[in-house]
């Protein structure tokens, strides 16, 4: 595992907010050179520290206007299927996010669709065409109070 200093750990919470920040601006505010901010980067980027550099989009404007929750049983939980599951989530685009986890549910997914119509044709792709499918629930998102991927950093 890789051991992060302050200052690693400073320019982090300035890309997690905006990636576009210069290398310059990042050093003058934490007192780098913007080469050793740089060389940090390139370090933290080859290392998987720093795991993609993404844009962000509104999912509104881009058409995506529904999100879901989706908590998915499987009939069996023989590891060939659960592997064959975790492959159908990941190839289906609509699925921003899968989680794998413990209790009454082995998934929660959360998707995005422009449409209950659109989601109602994936439940068919995804679910119900998969025999080891037990069951699923769908909840749908009323509000969008907070969204992010910014992971708490203490200096």
């Amino acid at each position: 595992m890789e051991t992060l200093d302050k200052f690693d750990l400073a320019i982090l919470k300035v890309l997690q907010k905006d990636n576009l920040t210069p290398q310059r601006t990042i050093g003058e505010s934490i007192g780098l050179s913007a080469a050793a901010v740089q060389r940090r980067i390139k370090r933290m980027r080859e290392t998987g520290v720093i795991a993609a550099d993404i844009t962000v989009v509104d999912r509104e404007k881009a058409g995506r206007m529904i999100t879901l929750f989706v908590e998915v049983k499987l009939e069996s939980e023989q590891l060939e299927l659960i592997d064959q599951a975790k492959s159908s989530f990941l190839k289906a685009p609509e699925v921003q996010q899968c989680y794998y986890v413990t209790g009454e549910t082995d998934f929660v997914l959360v998707i995005i669709s422009p449409s209950m119509h659109d989601y109602e044709q994936l439940t068919r792709r995804l679910f119900f065409s998969n025999k080891n499918i037990k069951s699923f629930r769908t909840s749908v998102a009323l509000d969008i109070v907070k969204q992010g991927l910014e992971i708490p950093l203490d200096l």
